[in-house]
């Protein structure tokens, strides 16, 4: 890992960036352009975006088309769920061409494909034939990697250029090359700016007069749910928080793209109890227990602004940014986290060669005082879970559905907050039992 590091270090950028290009479209050609065999949808934006793809998938689904999809959290392939265990978002070059062959072997007539800035800045999107492309939302991050937001923007923007660089090639029958944003979102007028034969917004607080806009409407929010009114057909979601209302919407939208019913549509996400690791509910009694993997501060902000009403006590364990990655914004996770939790923990998450105990001390120093260290994540969780009473609220963040820990050397080790919890929470059941 590290011989790899140094070696990038000393290669020219412009033969890194020729390198990654002849990659994709190596791996494009040997397994032959398989992406121009369905309609492909790409998702990206700073959060939400696993959730979208998730959402995406269901609703196709359940329109009885076979659909692949590719996220954080899991491949797809039709009726196939595989847990997402690269630790990549957005797999290389010859993974995704290799999952889109199949996908094309197994007849899906649609894959959904979540895009990162890092797959972007390694030409992971090209060669694959996108038919829509949905912009999420944009907020500081891997800012150390781009050199900045503005880098950051422009890196996410390079994907929705595709169509003005290479042309629109229709492909028969020929959908139409559709660009779809959130309009709620500062920065959508840039993305709707791009070349497409076909522009969709969607928004709960703003419209656009310049593009075609479905809106969210009556909406109400509960601890465990939410519902909301879209063209005067009512969406019940088992998924709390306005944010989720957004990514649902982002995903109906691309469902009227593609011709769905609004009534089939609602039917569908009726359907879904929960996305992996995102505001996933572990335990229920005598407290709640919620595993996320929010990692940014926008996204973590969205999470307690969620969980925190339908509490008498917020108590977080905070992952502390994985190692090697935006360190500016440890301090700032602390910050927030301390103005919403009543207990705060900070523990370790993915040190990879950093040390773990630095990490978390500057997570903590932006918490001001009001965080606990504790480096053992497992204790960490554990000391949550003897302190929480009913009513209260116990939120884990940081890794989500993940299931390893990265540490020095490139040294993984199985993990899984929602296993840890359960195991926890069992072992508390059984010293209560033996006490009675």
């Amino acid at each position: 890992m590290k011989v790899k590091k140094e070696i990038k270090k000393i290669i020219p950028p412009v033969l890194l960036s020729i390198y990654h290009f002849l990659l994709a479209w190596l791996g494009a050609a040997i397994y032959r352009f398989p992406s121009k065999e369905m309609t492909v949808i790409g998702v990206t934006g700073t959060s939400g975006k696993s959730t979208v793809v998730e959402l995406i998938h269901q609703l196709f689904t359940g329109a009885g088309q076979k659909t692949a999809a590719l996220s954080s959290i899991a491949f797809h392939l039709g009726q196939d769920f595989q847990p997402n265990q690269l630790k990549m978002t957005m797999p290389g070059r010859f993974h995704l061409q290799r999952f889109l062959a199949q996908a094309k072997k197994e007849k899906c007539q649609l894959a959904v494909v979540e895009v990162t800035s890092e797959g972007i800045l390694q030409y992971r999107h090209r060669f694959i034939d996108f038919d829509s492309l949905v912009f999420t939302n944009l907020s500081p991050e891997h800012i150390e990697r781009h050199g900045g937001f503005e880098n950051y923007k422009r890196t996410k923007g390079k994907l929705f250029a595709i169509w003005s660089k290479r042309g629109m090639k229709q492909k028969p029958p020929a959908p139409e090359k559709t660009i779809i944003v959130n309009l709620d979102d500062p920065q959508a007028s840039y993305f709707s700016s791009f070349s497409a034969e076909r522009k969709l917004g969607y928004g709960i607080e703003r419209m656009s007069e310049k593009i075609e806009s479905l809106k969210a409407e009556k909406i109400v929010l509960r601890a465990r749910s939410s519902t909301f009114e879209v063209r005067g057909e009512k969406f019940s979601l088992a998924l709390p928080g306005q944010f989720n209302i957004s990514n649902a919407l982002a995903a109906i939208t691309v469902g009227y793209a593609q011709g769905l019913d609004f009534s089939r549509m609602a039917q569908s996400l009726a359907k879904v109890k929960n996305i992996p690791g995102r505001l996933e509910l572990v335990a229920d009694y005598p407290f709640q227990v919620v595993v996320d993997y929010a990692h940014h501060p926008a996204a973590l902000e969205k999470i307690y602004q969620t969980l925190h009403p339908f509490a008498k006590r917020l108590i977080c364990v905070l992952g502390s940014c994985g190692g090697g990655r935006d360190k500016w914004k440890r301090p700032v996770l602390g910050e927030i986290a301390a103005r919403y939790c009543q207990r705060l923990i900070i523990t370790n998450e993915d040190p990879y060669d950093e040390d773990p105990r630095e990490i978390v001390a500057q997570v903590a120093k932006g918490a001001g005082g009001k965080a606990e260290e504790i480096l053992d994540r497992r204790e960490a969780i554990q000391t949550a879970l003897s302190s929480a009473l009913p009513g209260d609220i116990v939120i884990i963040t940081g890794k989500g559905s993940e299931s390893l820990m990265c540490l020095a050397g490139g040294k993984k080790i199985p993990w899984d907050d929602r296993q840890i919890v359960q195991e926890e929470l069992d072992r508390s059941s059984g010293r209560k039992a033996e006490k009675t």
